[in-house]
């Protein structure tokens, strides 16, 4: 095991988060100074080969992200920008909670799990850079900001990814077979995440998967009745994988015991990915 810092190295936050115990996504809890313990990260567990196995078209960045299509490839585009998403929600609801150094570790993960290799993508498409908004979030997260600072810094970042998104590429696919495939995406991280929280009792896996979660549903409630008219079978499936979801995942603090059946929930995100395809 050991600690990566890369995201932190990229930031200029490597210092102060290596004292407050923090580490890479998919390790262990990231909540430092709260719990006593410092989290360290197993690299062969980072998202990319990890966090939610290899979707938004297979193997790329550190988020799983095929960057070398997501300029051509809507779907792959919008999952980068939901797995930024992903961790900022996450983010902002660990830190309501007291989970103060894991919601700072969250809001920087984006950087160097998805953002910085999409950065190439980003300059061709006309996407001003907004990474500092994330070390700006974290930043406020360990000095132990107000929940209100906190908020708006979150508000930063979702106002920057709606920018982004559109930006997207056209490919021709429609607006309900791009949504789908970024909901199908973040449904197939958030089970994977449930399986790996439930491999132990570390925080962070669970707050990975639960960030995608919620994502996926902002997501659904935002498109749902496109995707009904165009393709009822993959809203039905949808609606189902996110009710199993919503008992998995209850709120920003893990359960003692993580208890629905990964079987049903994998199923459901099958059933999704069959129908997105």
């Amino acid at each position: 095991m050991k600690v990566e810092l890369k995201t932190w190295a990229a930031l200029g936050l490597a210092t102060a988060l290596a004292g407050a115990g923090l580490a890479g996504c998919s390790g262990e809890a990231g909540e430092g100074g709260e719990g006593g313990e410092a989290a360290q990260t197993d690299t062969a567990g980072e998202a990319g080969e990890g966090e939610g196995g290899e979707g938004a078209g297979g193997e790329g960045g550190e988020g799983g992200i095929a960057t070398g299509e997501a300029s051509t490839d809507p779907v792959v585009y919008g999952s980068a920008l939901a797995v930024a998403e992903a961790h900022v929600i996450a983010a902002r609801d660990a830190y309501a909670v007291g989970k103060t150094a894991a919601a700072a570790e969250m809001f920087a993960h984006p950087v160097s799990e998805v953002l910085l290799d999409m950065d190439p993508v980003f300059a061709e498409l006309g996407v001003a850079d907004f990474k500092p908004l994330f070390s700006e979030a974290s930043q406020a997260a360990l000095a132990g900001a107000s929940k209100a600072e906190v908020n708006a810094k979150y508000d930063a970042i979702i106002s920057a990814l709606r920018a982004a998104a559109q930006k997207a590429p056209d490919n021709g696919a429609s607006e309900s077979k791009v949504a789908g495939g970024i909901i199908a995406d973040q449904i197939e991280r958030a089970v994977a995440m449930y399986a790996r929280a439930s491999e132990g009792d570390s925080y962070e896996p669970y707050l990975d998967g639960y960030g995608y979660f919620k994502t996926a549903q902002t997501l659904f409630n935002a498109s749902s009745a496109t995707i009904s008219s165009d393709n009822k079978a993959l809203h039905d499936r949808i609606a189902k994988a996110l009710e199993l979801l919503s008992t998995a995942y209850p709120s920003a603090d893990r359960p003692a015991k993580l208890d629905v059946a990964q079987g049903a929930l994998s199923g459901a995100s099958s059933g999704v990915m069959l129908a997105a395809s």
